[in-house]
């Protein structure tokens, strides 16, 4: 199911994926409230929608955050992929406040990447998460290590923007052309400097690096 108000980004969407003959798109709705009740109707696998969409009583700027939560608590075994304009990972946070199973948080500019979006797609599928490497990035150059004497390597930097992506070790280690015991090494090591439970969970990976990477204290 794809959900977007502007009518050429959804039916550009729609088409995208339908060509890539991997996604059966179910059905293509404009605001909030049609998109539940299309899920409702339709049961879709998984929901790629826009992160500001018209509609009834839904918080403005916040509507498809807000129906991914309404989805994922009605409907368990769909995923959200809720495509966004903004970096800030603020909204990230929102999207993954009451956990990440399923979730996946991708800048818009990942429609016109399909490997990436497909991606995105059969990890919220399969339970994973996702959030944008972009994001991620961000965040480590304005902020650094939180709280920790001994900041990263590059190499891990890497790594840890690969885990955020939803990636397992092998998957990283193609992405970055390394070989899988040592993206083994470096994944032991980030979670080591920061002081984190290591767990194979993709969802839990990604969570963990949500938990470092969160607000600042106020």
């Amino acid at each position: 199911m794809v959900a977007d108000d502007h009518y050429l980004v959804r039916e550009g969407t729609r088409r995208l994926l339908e060509m890539s003959g991997e996604v059966t798109v179910v059905g293509a709705v404009g605001d909030a409230d049609e998109l539940m009740d299309a899920v409702r109707r339709l049961g879709p696998e998984v929901v790629v929608t826009d992160i500001r969409m018209p509609g009834g009583q839904w918080r403005q700027g916040f509507e498809g955050i807000d129906a991914a939560h309404r989805i994922r608590a009605a409907h368990p075994g769909i995923g959200v992929v809720v495509l966004s304009q903004f970096a800030d990972a603020l909204f990230a946070f929102e999207l993954f406040k009451h956990g990440t199973e399923g979730y996946a948080y991708l800048l818009k500019d990942r429609v016109g990447d399909l490997d990436e979006l497909l991606g995105a797609i059969r990890a919220v599928a399969s339970g994973g998460s996702v959030i944008d490497p972009k994001v991620v990035e961000g965040l480590l150059a304005r902020r650094g290590v939180r709280g920790q004497q001994e900041a990263l390597t590059e190499r891990e930097r890497d790594v840890l923007r690969e885990m955020a992506h939803g990636r397992s070790n092998a998957a990283i280690a193609r992405a970055l052309h390394l070989s899988i015991s040592s993206v083994e090494k470096n994944v032991n090591a980030i979670f080591t400097k920061l002081g984190l439970e290591n767990s194979g969970d993709v969802h839990r990976r990604v969570a963990a690096v949500l938990a470092y990477l969160g607000p600042e204290p106020s």
